[in-house]
């Protein structure tokens, strides 16, 4: 059974199964289901920055979507003015990942409280919003790429072979790179929480002060946390930011930033798993109710939100964890019982 697997085990087993999913689904589905599930890649990628920031080292950030968006800009900025993916990549990773060196140093090196440091991160968020909005004219430009405002860039260059930017990827070369992405971020966060560091920041999580005590700077394994964290949400800002070809200031919206949380919590905190399936779940049926128009989706959202928080407060992957665990040991029980009253 995969749940007495080991960590290796399992983790080999979750690659090869995703591996042969990745490589068979675009030869059944259609270009719609294809675009559709490389975004659910992108965000899925930005729901794990959440899940381990929020749900192993303990610190509820807001703002993962401000560096989901700051790593989309960074990527669109400089494919226009360089004409090749890859240093653009490296931008759209490292500028989110500097910018919450910088910004983390301030916020946890004050010794803010948790509540804190989500308002600080919230507000953060929303600055950017206000900030790129308005953006339209043309004296604001990264060397030729024009913010554009609320209009956002348009036409962003494509992932492409290194140094051939005329080999560029195609909706489903961009589905492989992007779930293959995904996979990768999930097995390196599987192994950051296995290390020495991870076992620090989740018994940090438990409780700081004993962490404190036993000689751990607890700042600076939080500051280490959220720079992880953005990194990885500005590396699914980039995954988006190809998948659409174009970058726009709603990725610091209010709505939006409430989304990784809601993803978070209904898939289950404290899991990497989880965070993927609720995004896979909450994200498809919002396109679809989006395109019938049937229901308003941010109530619909909200509804779903306030079900799990109140009766699955959870999630789904830990509550489905629970009761494989408690039939488990009903049957063993009842073995036992068996065993003994035969002897």
């Amino acid at each position: 059974m995969i749940g007495r697997l080991s960590i290796d085990g399992q983790m080999l087993a979750v690659v090869t199964l995703s591996t042969i999913l990745l490589l068979i689904l675009p030869q059944v589905f259609e270009i719609d289901t294809i675009l559709q599930l490389t975004l659910n890649f992108s965000f899925s990628i930005l729901a794990l920055s959440l899940a381990f920031v929020w749900g192993y080292a303990g610190i509820f950030s807001f703002g993962q979507a401000a560096f989901f968006g700051i790593g989309g800009y960074a990527y669109a900025a400089t494919a226009i003015n360089l004409g090749d993916s890859t240093p653009a990549i490296v931008a759209g990773v490292l500028v989110p990942t500097l910018f919450a060196a910088l910004f983390g140093y301030f916020v946890f090196y004050a010794r803010l409280t948790k509540i804190y440091v989500a308002v600080i991160t919230l507000v953060m968020t929303l600055i950017l919003y206000k900030f790129m909005g308005q953006t339209a004219k043309p004296d604001y430009m990264i060397g030729n790429a024009r913010l554009g405002g609320y209009n956002g860039i348009p036409a962003v260059p494509p992932i492409n072979v290194p140094g051939q930017p005329h080999l560029f990827a195609g909706p489903d070369e961009m589905f492989y790179i992007a779930g293959f992405s995904l996979l990768a971020v999930y097995v390196l966060l599987r192994w950051i929480l296995g290390t020495r560091f991870g076992k620090v920041i989740i018994g940090m999580r438990e409780n700081e002060k004993r962490m404190e005590l036993l000689g751990f700077d607890t700042r600076l394994y939080k500051l280490l946390a959220f720079v992880v964290a953005a990194a990885v949400a500005g590396f699914g800002g980039v995954v988006f930011t190809n998948w659409n070809a174009f970058i726009d200031p709603h990725v610091f919206q209010l709505a939006f930033s409430a989304q990784p949380i809601i993803w978070v919590m209904i898939g289950g905190l404290g899991t990497l798993a989880g965070p993927i399936l609720g995004t896979f779940i909450l994200s498809t049926l919002s396109l679809e109710l989006g395109v019938q128009k049937a229901l308003d989706v941010n109530l619909l959202l909200g509804a779903i939100f306030t079900f799990f928080v109140l009766l699955v407060p959870q999630g789904i992957i830990p509550t489905v964890r629970n009761l494989l665990e408690n039939r488990e040991a009903a049957a063993s029980n009842k073995t036992d019982g068996t065993t003994e009253s035969r002897g």
